[in-house]
């Protein structure tokens, strides 16, 4: 396990200059089988080093949402990751992600705005600033993300789409 963003950067560089093709599985921890099955879904897209990150990202909490009653299961997390074989997790500290002074975001205009964009001001500001972030460190060939929230994953392969990201988003 990582905690450093340099750290994931240089875990993925090491993988990829031994040849093997990297899947990235953003999460926000807490996993259950849908969250396992992204890792099988990583491997079957040609994936032979896997990274899970796991971040509670608080870009994507609203003030009046509960950032801190978030579940948060890392030992539980950490044993699902080996016995999937997951190459590399990456579990960042706030203060990594988001030092001071931070003031980069992404956004992506038009499919964010109906359903829960309606009613989640920014929600999705902070989800495309954390994946272009953690894409970014990672630098995969694929990145999988659950479909469980339609719109999320479309957002997400608009932006790798628009910033012309050389990674196949699969969902």
């Amino acid at each position: 396990m990582v905690h450093e963003p340099a750290a994931l950067r240089a875990a993925c560089d090491a993988a990829r200059a031994a040849g093997r093709r990297v899947g990235l599985v953003p999460t926000m921890g807490a996993l259950h089988a849908g969250h396992l099955s992204l890792i099988e879904a990583a491997r079957a897209r040609g994936a032979d080093h896997v990274a899970l990150t796991i971040f509670v990202n608080p870009l994507q909490f609203a003030p009046t949402d509960d950032l801190d009653r978030y579940p948060r299961t890392l030992e539980a997390d950490l044993a699902h990751c080996r016995r999937l074989g997951v190459d590399t997790v990456f579990a960042p500290a706030d203060g990594s992600m988001y030092p001071k002074g931070f003031s980069t975001h992404v956004e992506v205009e038009g499919v964010t705005d109906p359903l829960e964009g309606s009613h989640r001001p920014g929600h999705f500001r902070g989800v495309t600033t954390i994946v272009t972030k953690l894409l970014n460190l990672a630098g995969p060939c694929v990145a999988v993300f659950g479909r469980k929230d339609y719109q999320q994953w479309r957002t997400l392969a608009r932006m790798v789409r628009d910033l012309d990201m050389p990674i196949e988003v699969v969902g």
